[in-house]
């Protein structure tokens, strides 16, 4: 690891090469970014993810004459999914793409200003496909994570390598895939991996330098980490109590991956990240909750302690995460968080104190619990729906097989939903679907899969698989929804405009009115989306842009649902639209 002296040494050169650079990003920016309507600094249009614009000039009335304003293909035979959130700044479009690339574009225009492409080795081992979901900016550096979990930070300007840093070990199953997120300074990540007995974690650095200023474990029993100025390790307490949830020495291997990154709110000092399944999928092996695994974690930015935490999927059997984006939004008074969360029920817990104030179901069908407890925050097991022990089924290789539903692909999975304050209704990108699901035996070898699992995801219904649905967050009552054949994999943006943009697997980018659902406008961008849209406005013109590209993980673990998408085409492009001027 380079020292700090070094790393800052290098800056200073390149800032005195290149010139007068233009403002670099700073942390002020970074918190207003969801108010400022010039750039899209962060993933999630703001650090608490709400995904909203303040921009009315595409609206219910003016949206019908959104028309293509460039186009720019990734190329290469490098396609496969492309989830990528483009970030803007300084006339600049930065966006991520499958295979640990990374593109600066002029927003005007498309032009290409350069290209970085991180070198990947053979053994790289992502579980859900070779896609990158986005950068962060600071100062004059953007910052991304690679397959082979790496951080790579470059000069905005010119796209040179300022430095590099070891996240973990790729050979033992460790990679990234999530945006960075920037709160009070500091650069915060997680760990992809959850299938490969990885122990996930935070991690806060320098984001000039790179350099670890603490470590936060999110399987219980593990010791976190601060670093002093030297680099040098200082043990900050044990994450929960070893053994507490986790008998025997399951936890040593727990995953719990927190490979979606995470939201911050500046009127909490609180950042909140998703934590993945407990490993094995064996719920057997590990009786107890299992903590930090299939949770939401609120840490101090500053420190690196855990200061609540609310498990949506206690002792989890069907690989159910708990990674789902924590939005923080004001209702009632209070500041609070929505999750959607792949296990079907939609939370609203106090963003201060980790305190349960709804839960509710936002997919039609929910097997696995009859609901939520509101007084203890747990769910309601169904008896028998959970699979079983392997070693008691007939040939003791395989358990009894259960349906589930939802599927393991979750009510929701990574693609990020909205929050209108305009409209006070969650805008969320759902699927329908279940799965036939059993138990194998299995035991942990470093660097290979660590299910102990097998599954068949099927459909509920002819009619549809995706369908985005507008919630009330108070009631629970789904105020619209628009059904869609394929499932849904992208993410979604709302605007002041009174719109909801969303993408589709069948390729179209749509525009909803946010208040009743009605199509307004669709584009068809040529392969499917599976990424979120953004918006801005520069010199007077407001534009929208979405990265298209069919992958990620339903064609590789979909299934019976799989067949049902096996038409459509694979791409790398990225699309930005702005109103006719005809």
């Amino acid at each position: 690891m380079k020292t700090n002296l070094m790393r800052l040494s290098l800056l200073a050169a390149m800032a005195g090469a290149a010139g007068a650079h233009a403002a670099g990003v700073t942390d002020a920016m970074i918190e207003a970014d969801a108010k400022t309507t010039n750039d899209v600094l962060s993933w999630g249009m703001g650090q608490q993810g709400q995904r909203f614009s303040p921009l009315t000039q595409i609206n219910t009335k003016t949206v019908s004459k959104l028309v293509p304003a460039w186009s720019f293909s990734f190329g290469g035979e490098k396609q496969r999914g492309q989830e990528s959130q483009p970030l803007i700044h300084d006339g600049r479009m930065f966006v991520t793409a499958s295979y640990s690339r990374i593109y600066a574009l002029d927003a005007k225009t498309g032009e290409k200003l350069w290209k970085y492409e991180h070198r990947l080795p053979d053994a790289i081992m992502p579980c859900c496909d070779v896609v990158n979901r986005g950068a962060a900016l600071f100062e004059n550096l953007v910052i991304f994570s690679t397959l082979d979990a790496q951080l790579v930070a470059l000069d905005q300007k010119t796209g040179d390598v300022v430095w590099k840093e070891k996240i973990d070990d790729y050979a033992a199953g460790y990679s990234n895939t999530a945006a960075p997120l920037i709160a009070k300074g500091l650069l915060l990540t997680g760990v992809s991996g959850g299938e490969f007995g990885i122990v996930g974690r935070i991690e806060a650095r320098d984001p000039r330098t790179g350099q670890l200023v603490w470590t936060r474990p999110t399987v219980e029993g593990h010791m976190g980490y601060k670093y002093d100025t030297e680099g040098k390790a200082h043990e900050n307490g044990i994450s929960g109590t070893t053994n507490k949830t986790w008998p025997g020495e399951l936890w040593k291997t727990g995953g719990a991956a927190t490979w979606l990154g995470g939201t911050y709110d500046p009127t909490t000092g609180l950042a909140y990240f998703g934590t993945g399944n407990p490993a094995p999928w064996n719920s057997h092996l590990r009786p107890g909750d299992n903590l930090y695994s299939a949770s939401t974690v609120a840490v101090d930015v500053t420190t690196g302690q855990i200061k609540w935490h609310y498990q949506t999927t206690p002792n989890d059997g069907w690989d159910f995460d708990g990674v789902n984006e924590f939005v923080t939004f004001d209702m009632n008074g209070k500041r609070l968080g929505g999750k959607a969360d792949r296990n079907g029920f939609f939370y609203v817990i106090d963003a201060k104190n980790g305190k349960l104030e709804n839960a509710f179901p936002f997919v039609k069908k929910i097997t696995w619990a009859t609901g939520i407890d509101l007084k203890t925050g747990r769910p309601n097991y169904t008896p028998k729906g959970r699979p079983g022990d392997p070693t008691k089924g007939a040939d003791g290789k395989k358990g009894e097989t259960i349906f589930s539903a939802p599927s393991f692909l979750g009510g929701k999975n990574q693609m990020p939903m909205a929050y209108s304050p305009k409209s006070g209704l969650f805008y969320v990108p759902a699927n329908e679907w279940g799965m036939d699901i059993w138990n194998e035996p299995i035991s942990y070898k470093k660097g290979a899969a660590y299910l102990g699992a097998g599954f068949t995801i099927k459909p509920l219904n002819e009619e549809y698989i995706g369908v985005l649905r507008a919630i009330d967050p108070k009631s629970g009552k789904i105020v619209w929804e628009a059904k869609n054949n394929a499932p849904l994999w992208g993410g979604v943006m709302t605007t002041a405009g009174d719109l909801v943009f969303y993408g589709t697997p069948e390729g179209f980018l749509k525009a909803m009115d946010a208040k009743t659902g009605k199509e307004l406008w669709k584009f068809q961008t040529g392969s499917g989306v599976v990424a979120p849209p953004i918006t801005w406005q520069e010199g007077g013109t407001q534009y929208v842009a979405v990265v298209s590209g069919w992958g990620g993980a339903v064609p590789l673990w979909g299934g019976e649902v799989a067949k049902r998408v096996n038409f459509l085409e694979q791409g790398g492009s990225v699309w930005v639209f702005k109103l006719s001027s005809i």
